[in-house]
């Protein structure tokens, strides 16, 4: 196969792979926030039904569970699959898996806060939302950007998993590849594109960081 063919074909498998990496940052930075608020949340049975999503999406492997939502509308509710369950199934899996993960992020650094400052901040007279926006938010963002950094890298990588269920992302192409040439060369290739994407990401990353450099704690 011509190198410029089998460089097209990546180039395809990479574009799903960049759209299940966005989408996924899309649905679940903030659906990590909502779960984070509950799980801190006073009124128990929420703060409870939080803890147990969290435990079990943080304590089964994705797979396993692209896999349950994948097949349960069939198996459970006899609906018949059809050719966009794959892809559904798999934004859906990493989506509330990947929330999980944020949440938790969230949560440690929305209580790393030292409680005086929201004393401090009441007696000069801020409201809730404004000692929240104005004087939290901006400590919480730089403290938990390296973990968040760390998580949003994983989820790159990551992304290779939904071959499992048959969507044709970069690295079920690569494999394909590499079984009709019967050679490596697309997995180093798929490889590359990998790391030159985390690449960009770590960039995005370090620059927000700098910006967040005016704010010391």
């Amino acid at each position: 196969m011509a190198f410029d063919t089998m460089m097209g074909m990546l180039g395809n498998g990479f574009v799903v792979t960049i759209e299940l990496f966005l989408i996924t940052l899309l649905g679940s930075l903030p659906l990590g926030v909502f779960v984070a608020l509950g799980r801190m949340s006073s009124f128990l049975p929420l703060q409870w039904i939080m803890r147990f999503y969290i435990s079990i999406m943080r304590g089964t492997p994705l797979m396993l569970q692209m896999f349950a939502i994948y097949f349960a509308p069939y198996y459970v509710f006899g609906i018949d699959l059809t050719p966009d369950s794959k892809w559904n199934a798999t934004i859906v899996a990493f989506i509330i898996n990947y929330a999980a993960y944020f949440a938790e992020i969230y949560r440690s650094g929305i209580q790393s806060i030292p409680r005086g400052q929201y004393e401090a901040a009441d007696v000069l007279g801020y409201s809730k939302t404004q000692t929240f926006m104005k004087i939290v938010l901006p400590q919480v963002i730089k403290r938990i950007l390296p973990a968040m950094g760390n998580e949003i890298i994983t989820l790159v990588k990551d992304t290779s998993l939904a071959f499992a269920i048959g969507v044709a992302e970069m690295f079920s192409t690569a494999k394909a590849l590499a079984a009709r040439e019967a050679n490596m060369f697309p997995y180093l290739l798929a490889g590359l594109f990998y790391w030159l994407f985390n690449m960009v990401v770590e960039v995005v990353l370090n620059r927000v960081e700098k910006k967040l450099d005016y704010y010391h704690d």
